[in-house]
Order: structure tokens, then C-alpha cells, then sequence
């Protein structure tokens, strides 16, 4: 007779006949062949998942659950995070950059085309599962052909201790106006390996972008958003490129080794055991190469590029660069027996790196081709370089309310020979009523890139522009309190010899590497603040930031994003939350955008109208799925019938986008 699941077994024997009774080996018996028959009725969920990344694992073996709600999921496009907006060309995959100041703490060489990085899978975003069971989550949010994104994760345990898995990701987008059609690929195979003993953990992963990105350069039409001259089709617009896009390709294969000597200790957390070491001695290695380039096949009727070098109507630049790294670091931490919470622990580590690169220029030289009867490409850059970097990093964490740390890297011999990075913390808590607060501070000084100092291309030459060092000084307060769901930040930047593009006649198009010459001051607070009553909730972030060359940095003075939703359990099974988002930033100068080097740059001084972006969604959970449908700026033609961001080039008209992330675990 079959077992009703998840019931005592019952039966329905009429019979009077005592059941013979049974002795305690095979009541043990009879139990475990129950138990070992409910194997096949386990539901799997989340729990099972349990997630880590690189970051997370530099000082300890630590994991976390796997979060498979709601949160932040309206939220799916890199171009809108709450605390880190883009402006940009006009739809997503097309060249942007970050709407407030947030200069690039970094050290080294650099290219400097940065415009589509926001889309790129770089090793450090991977993340590393351990799972009981394997596990795949599947997410397309789509605004018919105008905007696609597919995010993709499949990942198991092949071994307890070994865990393998693979995302795939997809940007393919029509866009809102002519040529803005973008196909970006990101892919990436990964690994984590943790010997049976908890010393040794290995990292591995092989990661792979390819962009294509239209370069229309921008409508013809300057100012299509007033009632005479609103364009009736945006997608046969007229454009000022009909044949010219950019190229970017990124490939790598990195392994970061590390293996823990002395004592180990061991704190038991909800879920999952946190693995401490005592000493430890880590190796990575990671290779990478990347290339840029830019084509053009046509005439520049409308005057978008200054001038040309080699040829009118042909461009080819390109630029390959390969990279090899090699890093040493030993790490030694001093600590008292740890109990639920580490305190009075020391911890130091040194570490060297050493990286080489090789860099290749290309051009399309029309004169070489015309006397070769053939179109070739001309090598006109070849070089190596290196840098040996050193860096130490020193904490010291008093107990689980006061802790410092400080972290040091310094270019000690090669091309970026003095760069450095220095940075402090301080942090101190004082319970959940009180909050803690941080305290920071850091000082950078790192050369140009090679666009500013070294390039050559069809339309853009810079040899020895006498672009100098730029220095960062920042000093910071943070205050955090989980209890009143407040988070409060204050900064201080002080920049010498701030580096940007600008062009060289007034409001012209021929951008170039520029410099400050004076010092640029820059105040930054920013106030995150939630709250929750019931079923209600409310956040909001807002930033004010002021420059005394606010002109030069072009960013807004102010910035709000407000989320206002309502969650419902409905039907017993659905997980539901209705709101509405606002985006908000005052007028500010727009910069311009120069094709062929993906720059963003100071040109003409216009200033657009800016009004509010109001965005209404819902979101729901049914069981391992979740749904969204969302429609962004809904209140377009209320306040205005559109926006623009940056010189010339219209943004987003408003769009219904639905959503859907489904979660597998077989």
C-alpha cells in the first residue's frame, strides 16, 4: 500500500490480529527504510546554494545564502543602480559614464577608454557557489525590440569540495533611434576547489566579452523635442554616421591559489562554518588580452569628427594590448581564540605584483594603400612595459566595536613608475541604537593614460601633450545605523592636476587632453534613508556635490532617487510588490561626445532642462519565479516630451518592460 507523503504511515488492516511485536534492530531497521524512501520527496530550494565571491574570501572562507528575491530587481539595467546613475547615448549598451564624480581609484597602466565598461564581466565580478544540489537561474527582461537583456547561471557541486558553473549574458538592443542597434556578449566558465582539510582553495575562471556598439553620431536634428520639430518616426531618423561602429573585445583566464599554514580556527555561523587562517600565502595569475577599434566607411558629411590624418572616409584604428600578470602575498594574522565575533586580532599582509604588457596601433593609411594598390593596415605603435607594484595592507581590530585598516600600493619600478595608493579607515560602532561610524581617508597619484599622452589614430593624434601626474586627496565620514535605516556620508576630494578632455576652439569638436591647472576642490554628502511602516515602504538616496570648477566636472549639484512601494502576500502564493520610482537631477553643463576615442568631453556650453523621471512597476514572486513589469518614464510628455544627458544625443522615450527570472535546482 502506497505512503501518503509527509504522513505517518496508516494502515487500514481490519484484521484483529495483534501486530507482532518487533525488537529494537528492527524498529532501527524499519525506521531508516522509511527515512532512506523520503529521499526521493525533498523539495529543493535556496537553502541548499550558498555563495561567495574573491573579495569576500581574501581573509577568511566564508559564504553566505543565496538571495533569490525581489530586491533591487527593477533596478536590472548597470545604467540606473540607485547610487551609481549613467548618462549616456541614448539606450543601454551604448557608450556612457557615471552621471556623479566618481573618479577611478586605481593604480597603473591604462588605456583610458573606459566608455563601455559598465557592460563588461571582468574575473573579479564572478561569483563562486557551493551547492548541494545543481542550480540555474535564467533572466530575460525585454521592452519588445528595443531593449533585451538575458542573464544566465548554471553552477554545481561535481565533488563536495568542487564547484563549476557558467554565466551567460546578453545585451541586444534596437534601440530608440536610428543605429542605435547594440550586440553585447559576456560569458564566463568558472571554478572553486577547497581541499578536504579547509588549507588550500583554489579560484579559477576564463571570462569573455565581445561589444559591438553603432556610433550614429547622434540625430541631425538638434532640438527634436518641442512641438514643431518632434521627429514622428525616431527609428528612421536621420543620424550624422550611417556606416560606423566600435569594437571591443575581452578575453582572460585567471587563478588565484592560497593556501593556509599554522592553525586554523573555526567559527560557526547560521548556515555555514566561517574558516579562519593564521597565516596564509596566496598566488594569482591572470592573463588577459583586449582590443578597441573603431571603423568608419563614409564621408563625414555633417562635421562630426574635427579632421582627419589619413583618410576622408576610411577609418581603421584599432589598438590590441596584451597583459600578464603575476602576484606573490603572504598574509599573517595574530588573534585570541575567536568566539562568535573575532576581537583583538592583528592581521598584515605583503604581497608584489608584477605586470607586463604589450600594446600594438593600427591605422588605415590611405597614401600606403593608394601606392600598394591595396588597404593596409599600418603598425604605428609597438611597445612592452612593465610595472612592478608593491602593496601591504595592516588592520587591527580592537574588538567588534573599533577596528583600523590601511592599505598601501605603490609602483615601485616601470612605465607608471610613482604611482600610488594609499588608503585608512577607522571604524567605530557602538550597538544597534548608535550606529558606527567610518572614517577614511586616501591619497592617489597615478599618470595619465595612454589616449592622453600616446595615440594615434585616423582622426586623433596626442604625442607629448605634457599631461602631468593627477593627485587625489579624499577625506571621508561615514554614519551607519541599520536600527533607524539611516546612512550618511561626507566627502572631501582635493585634486591637483585634474585630468579631462576639452575642446581647443570654443564649443568646436576637436577634443583633446586637457589639464587643470589649478587645484579642484569638491564637497559630496549623501543621504540614504529608508522607512517602513506595514506593509508601506519608502527610500530615497539623495547626493549633493559641489566644485568650485563644477563647469569642468559637468555634474549635477543635486541627485534623488525615491522608491515608494507596497508588499502584499496575495492568494497565499504570490509575493507581491506595487510602486513607483522617481529619478531626479538639476541642469548642469552636458558634455559632449567625441567618436572614434569613446571620450566624453567638455564642448559646447549647453545646459538642458532637467525634470523629473517617474517610473511605476510590479513585481511579484510565484514560487521559484519572479515577475516584473515596469514602465519607464511613464511621464514622458507631462513635464516635457524628452531629455537629453549628453550634447546632441536624445535619451530614452518612454517603455513597457516585462520581466522574468526563473530559478531551477536539479
Amino acid at each position: 500500500m502506497a505512503q501518503i507523503p509527509n504522513r505517518p504511515y496508516m494502515s487500514t488492516d481490519t484484521l484483529r490480529t495483534p501486530p507482532k511485536k518487533l525488537s529494537d534492530d528492527q524498529l532501527i531497521d524499519s525506521t531508516r527504510k522509511r527515512l532512506e524512501n523520503k529521499k526521493d520527496s525533498v523539495i529543493y530550494t535556496s537553502k541548499f546554494i550558498k555563495v561567495t565571491n574573491e573579495h569576500l574570501l581574501n581573509d577568511s572562507t566564508q559564504v553566505f545564502p543565496l538571495d533569490t528575491g525581489l530586491n533591487n530587481f527593477e533596478n536590472y539595467s548597470p545604467l540606473y543602480q540607485p547610487k551609481h546613475p549613467y548618462i549616456g547615448l541614448g539606450n543601454l549598451g551604448l557608450a556612457a559614464r557615471p552621471l556623479l564624480f566618481e573618479p577611478q581609484k586605481s593604480i597603473g597602466f591604462d588605456v583610458g577608454e573606459h566608455f563601455l565598461d559598465q557592460y563588461m564581466l571582468n574575473p573579479q565580478d564572478i561569483t563562486y557557489y557551493r551547492s548541494k544540489v545543481a542550480y540555474t537561474n535564467l533572466s530575460y527582461v525585454a521592452g519588445g525590440l528595443t531593449e533585451q537583456v538575458f542573464r544566465g547561471t548554471h553552477t554545481q557541486n561535481i565533488k563536495p569540495n568542487l564547484n563549476i558553473g557558467a554565466d551567460f549574458n546578453t545585451i541586444g538592443s534596437k534601440g530608440f533611434y536610428t543605429r542605435q542597434n547594440v550586440s553585447d556578449i559576456n560569458a564566463a566558465l568558472f571554478g572553486w576547489y577547497e581541499s578536504k582539510n579547509k588549507r588550500y582553495n583554489l579560484l579559477a575562471n576564463i571570462t569573455f566579452n565581445n561589444m559591438k556598439t553603432p556610433e550614429n553620431g547622434s540625430v541631425v536634428n538638434d532640438n527634436i523635442f518641442t512641438p514643431t520639430t518632434t521627429i514622428s518616426d525616431p527609428l528612421n531618423a536621420t543620424v550624422r554616421l550611417n556606416s560606423s561602429r566600435d569594437y571591443q573585445r575581452n578575453s582572460g583566464l585567471y587563478i588565484k591559489q592560497f593556501y593556509y599554514l599554522g592553525r586554523i580556527d573555526t567559527i560557526k555561523q547560521k548556515g555555514a562554518a566561517k574558516i579562519l587562517p593564521t597565516q596564509r600565502v596566496a598566488y594569482t595569475f591572470y592573463y588577459n588580452t583586449r582590443s578597441y577599434s573603431f571603423s568608419q566607411n563614409e564621408s563625414d558629411t555633417y562635421k562630426v569628427f574635427p579632421d582627419y590624418f589619413f583618410s576622408p572616409t576610411l577609418s581603421r584604428d584599432s589598438l590590441s594590448l596584451k597583459h600578464l600578470q603575476n602576484d606573490f602575498s603572504y598574509s599573517f594574522y595574530l588573534r585570541g581564540k575567536p568566539t562568535s565575533f573575532v576581537k583583538n586580532e592583528l592581521k598584515l599582509d605583503l604581497g608584489v605584483t608584477s605586470d607586463i604588457y604589450h600594446y600594438s596601433q593600427f591605422i588605415n593609411d590611405s597614401l600606403q594603400a593608394y601606392t600598394n594598390l591595396t588597404n593596409q593596415l599600418r603598425k604605428v605603435q609597438n611597445a612592452t612595459i612593465q610595472n612592478i607594484k608593491l602593496h601591504a595592507a595592516l588592520s587591527y581590530r580592537f574588538s567588534d566595536r573599533i577596528s583600523l585598516e590601511g592599505d598601501l600600493q605603490q609602483i615601485a619600478e616601470g612605465y607608471n613608475f610613482g604611482d600610488y595608493l594609499y588608503d585608512a579607515k577607522l571604524t567605530l560602532a557602538g550597538g544597534d541604537k548608535a550606529g558606527k561610524i567610518i572614517l577614511g581617508a586616501y591619497a592617489q597619484n597615478n599618470k595619465a593614460p595612454l589616449l592622453y599622452s600616446n595615440w594615434i589614430s585616423n582622426h586623433y593624434i596626442y604625442l607629448n601633450t605634457g599631461i602631468n601626474n593627477q593627485k587625489i586627496n579624499n577625506l571621508s565620514f561615514n554614519y551607519i545605523n541599520n536600527k533607524l535605516q539611516l546612512d550618511l556620508k561626507a566627502e572631501y576630494f582635493l585634486i591637483n592636476g585634474y585630468q579631462y578632455f576639452a575642446a581647443l576652439s570654443s564649443g568646436g569638436n576637436d577634443a583633446a587632453p586637457a589639464q587643470l591647472s589649478s587645484p579642484l576642490n569638491l564637497l559630496k554628502i549623501s543621504v540614504g534613508k529608508s522607512i517602513t511602516w506595514r506593509h508601506l515602504h519608502f527610500e530615497d538616496y539623495l547626493v549633493y556635490q559641489k566644485s568650485d570648477y563644477q563647469n569642468t566636472i559637468r555634474t549635477p549639484q543635486v541627485y534623488n532617487y525615491a522608491n515608494l512601494y507596497v508588499t502584499k502576500l496575495l492568494f497565499n502564493v504570490l509575493n507581491t510588490t506595487l510602486g513607483v520610482n522617481v529619478r531626479y537631477n538639476t541642469s548642469y553643463v552636458a558634455p559632449s561626445y567625441a567618436v572614434g576615442i569613446g571620450q566624453f568631453y567638455n564642448g559646447p556650453n549647453v545646459t538642458f532642462s532637467s525634470y523629473p523621471l517617474i517610473t511605476p512597476y510590479v513585481k511579484a514572486t510565484l514560487y521559484r519565479t519572479n515577475l516584473l513589469v515596469q514602465y519607464d518614464y511613464a511621464n514622458q510628455g507631462l513635464f516635457s516630451d524628452g531629455f537629453y544627458t549628453v550634447n546632441r544625443y536624445p535619451m530614452q522615450s518612454r517603455l513597457l518592460k516585462i520581466g522574468v527570472s526563473w530559478s531551477f535546482y536539479n
